[in-house]
């Protein structure tokens, strides 16, 4: 089964027609079979964007329940040392929390494919042997 790592971006953009993004994301993820994986960090991140919007919260805990997101456990000690390492290592890019995370998670689970509107981090970070990302959006 392909699996794909999404990031904070996508998900806000899904959530907001506005957005500038939205058509491109909304046919990726709606086209999806697979199985979508995030962390807590990115959770996190998208309840903090999408509160303003009166139903925003709310359409994300039945977006990811709708499409059975699995959320990776990232934030057990030894897994923040290891992002906050990464975030010390790419300083100059810069890398966030929630990225950290992903990156960790992609070493973890095996998976290069990456959701993401952060084109310009993604195509820079590498995993702890070197290997890069498959940017989805890109393909």
């Amino acid at each position: 089964m392909k699996k794909w790592l999404v990031d904070t971006g996508p998900f806000v953009s899904y959530l907001d027609r506005t957005d500038s993004s939205h058509t491109d994301v909304a046919a990726c993820l709606d086209g999806f079979s697979g199985q979508l994986m995030t962390t807590g960090a990115v959770v996190t991140e998208v309840m903090y964007f999408v509160s303003d919007a009166p139903e925003g919260p709310l359409s994300f805990a039945e977006l990811i329940a709708r499409a059975r997101v699995q959320i990776v456990d990232m934030l057990q000690p030894p897994r923040i040392a290891e992002a906050a390492a990464l975030m010390k290592k790419y300083a100059d890019t810069p890398m966030d929390f929630a990225d950290a995370t992903l990156v960790r998670a992609a070493e973890q689970l095996g998976i290069v494919e990456v959701l993401t509107l952060d084109r310009r981090g993604f195509s820079t970070y590498r995993m702890s042997k070197g290997r890069g990302f498959r940017l989805v959006l890109d393909n």
